[in-house]
């Protein structure tokens, strides 16, 4: 039953290799879940005595059902993914393939047991030992306590003390080049330019690629046919100071060195994993403000984005509560009618680092002239309970809050029209329905999220149905491909942030001609 239900689609196309694997977990944990019932049944004191005709019998009719059920759904699986990948427009794969996602699966469930298994072998024979001090179910008990302790343990600190500490010091190496194409630039409205307090070295990776790229005034003025200027991009690696709050001051020093906050709108960005921005975001924005704006940004850490997605999430909050509260603090010393529009952004973990920063919503409002939140984690506080206090009525996927008068979704740019009133600042939490990093969480394996009761999103595969303990595994290998699609899919965000930054800005004199000619532009620079 879980391996049919392993091959059910779900938010994106999965390859075959990782199809395996969410499959072998999941029949792993079928049989896992089946032992215990059947533990649970015969400590109940229910013990059928079946004649061995009986289960000679029923052993057949499993394996007849297997001989059908297994290689129908393999190839009602290929099916599928090849539906899904039509769906969010990527090439269709080799349907044969699907053969090797079999052998897979049983690779995968086998070490799985295999482990089960060492472990119940571990728990018993320190109940036997046990035993001889203390009545028996004492001894299982503290057996199984102590084993689970210590895989705990041995986990942990493999994770944290092994894969961590290698993948941190191969970041931190891999951290000191630059990606091709990438010259450091020249403008001194650029961190890591001659006229910069911060070396181009010592920017990393992608801060590097940051300040680098971007449109220049000329290009605005093509694209928008106004006169613009040079957009200000500031930003400090991780290497410039011991803290983070330190790195923040830098960045802060920038902005005042380079006079952005003589400028017309001022963006404070947290950064994902090792300092990536989505340069559609940025530069759309630039964009919108014909280039009279400046961005401030920063890295937290040399960890790729999916390892502190999992592994350290208290930095991304350290980082976005410690460049905001600098900015807004500077920003607020100057007068009132003199300051700059103060804006946030921030993709993943940027987002839910950004939002640490604010208490709630309102509190994003009364701060800021403006947000646009993408792709936020199903862990994000404030997102989670704006999102769980949603008007009646209204999808989780897509909620509505306070019938939209500040504050709202959109999975695309016109789900941001509303019928109401949009009243200043706005906020702009910008999440597609089939990304598995909004929607992943841990309440997926037992319990199905509204947004799986509700009407599916135009993105998502109408057959997709909510699956105890598979939906899980399933989300969970959606997540590792999930921006290798193509733009307004899974968690990838692309030119549209133009719309968007339209809409919460609302320049004079800017219409949906010039929002399309930004768009154009963005998708040429990302084909180049």
């Amino acid at each position: 039953m879980f391996f049919v239900w392993s091959l059910t689609p779900s938010l994106l196309p999965r390859v075959w290799y990782l199809q395996g694997v969410a499959t072998g977990i999941s029949v792993a944990i079928g049989y896992g879940l089946g032992c215990l019932i059947a533990w649970v049944v015969r400590r109940c004191g229910v013990e059928p005595q079946w004649s061995q005709r009986t289960r000679r019998i029923g052993w057949w009719v499993l394996a007849g059902t297997a001989l059908v059920l297994v290689p129908v759904f393999l190839v009602l699986g290929s099916w599928w993914q090849q539906i899904v990948r039509d769906l969010v427009g990527v090439p269709r794969a080799q349907r044969s393939f699907y053969l090797l996602v079999l052998l897979i699966a049983l690779v995968v469930a086998l070490l799985l047991l295999a482990a089960g298994r060492g472990l119940r072998r571990g728990t018993n024979r320190l109940t036997h030992f046990g035993d001889r001090f203390v009545p028996r179910p004492a001894a299982r008990l503290a057996a199984v306590v102590v084993v689970l302790v210590l895989a705990l343990f041995v986990l942990n600190g493999a994770v944290y003390r092994g894969v961590l500490g290698v993948a941190e010091r191969s970041s931190e190496v891999a951290d000191q080049g630059t990606a091709p194409g990438v010259v450091r630039p020249e403008l001194p409205e650029r961190s890591g330019s001659p006229a910069s307090n911060e070396p181009w070295d010592t920017l990393g990776r992608e801060g590097r690629t940051f300040v680098a790229g971007g449109p220049s005034a000329e290009q605005i003025t093509t694209v928008t046919g106004a006169s613009a200027l040079t957009p200000i991009r500031v930003y400090a690696g991780r290497e410039s100071a011991d803290t983070v709050e330190g790195v923040a001051e830098r960045v802060v020093a920038e902005l005042e060195r380079t006079k952005a906050f003589d400028r017309k709108v001022l963006a404070v960005v947290t950064t994902t994993g090792r300092g990536w921005v989505n340069a559609n975001v940025a530069g759309a924005f630039e964009y919108v403000n014909g280039g009279d704006s400046a961005i401030a940004a920063m890295q937290y850490s040399f960890l790729p984005s999916a390892l502190s997605f999992v592994a350290d999430r208290e930095n991304p909050q350290q980082a976005g509560r410690a460049l905001f509260e600098a900015v807004y603090a500077a920003w607020s010393t100057r007068p009132e009618e003199k300051r700059p529009k103060l804006v946030v952004f921030g993709e993943s973990l940027g987002s839910y680092g950004g939002q640490s920063a604010f208490a709630s919503g309102p509190d994003i409002v009364a701060r800021t002239d403006g947000a646009l939140l993408v792709g936020t984690p199903n862990f994000a506080q404030p997102w989670g309970r704006i999102t769980a206090d949603r008007d009646p009525g209204s999808f989780e996927r897509l909620p509505v809050v306070d019938a939209g008068h500040n504050i709202r979704f959109a999975s695309r740019p016109d789900d941001a029209d509303l019928p109401g009133p949009w009243q200043f600042p706005r906020v702009v939490f910008w999440q597609h329905a089939s990304d598995p990093i909004t929607w992943w969480s841990f309440r997926l394996l037992l319990q199905r999220p509204d947004w799986l009761r509700e009407p599916l999103g135009p993105d998502v595969d109408p057959g997709m149905r909510w699956l105890p303990f598979v939906t899980f595994w399933q989300v969970t290998l959606d997540m590792v491909f999930s921006a290798d699609v193509p733009s307004g899919f899974g968690h990838a965000y692309g030119p549209e942030a133009a719309q968007l930054w339209a809409d919460i800005l609302a320049p004079d004199g800017w219409d949906e001609a010039a929002t399309l000619r930004v768009q154009n532009a963005l998708s040429a620079q990302r084909d180049e």
